[in-house]
This record gives C-alpha cells, structure tokens and sequence, in this order.
C-alpha cells in the first residue's frame, strides 16, 4: 500500500466557511419572514405587509442562495 496518498475532501476549508455563512443568512432570511399572522381571522394585520417581510428577508433568502452557489463553485487556487 502506497502511504502517500492523503484523504482529502470534495471542499475547502473556505468552501465551507461559506457554506455555513450562506446557512445562517438563509436562516436569519426566514426568521425575518415569519410571522405577521392573526389568531383571529376575522381581524386584519397590517404587520403582514412591512418592509421586513416584503423587502428585507426575500434578499437576505436570495443572498444566502448565492453565497451557497458561491461556496460550491468556488476554487482554490492553492489546491490541486
């Protein structure tokens, strides 16, 4: 058995610091969605309807997307 040859993963050690990056923002991306809702149906929440779950959590879900796309595309120069 030839003993130089090493173990070596499919990523990086960057890949996956961007991975898990990409997964938090993902994850803040939904929080920020949540919510907004009415126990009562007959009552309406305007809360629905704010910038923050308009505008703010739909980049941060498309930005989190992007940074995972990122993360499995990207290549380090130093590796073989």
């Amino acid at each position: 058995m030839d003993n130089d040859n090493k173990f070596q993963f499919a990523f990086g050690k960057i890949n996956y610091i961007l991975m898990v990056a990409g997964i938090v923002v993902l994850a803040i991306g939904y929080v920020l969605l949540a919510g907004g809702g009415s126990d009562d149906p007959n009552v309406f929440n305007p809360a629905m309807f704010d910038n923050r779950r308009l505008v703010v959590s739909p980049i941060l879900i498309v930005l989190g997307f992007i940074i995972e796309i990122v993360a499995i595309m990207y290549k380090d120069k130093n590796r073989k």
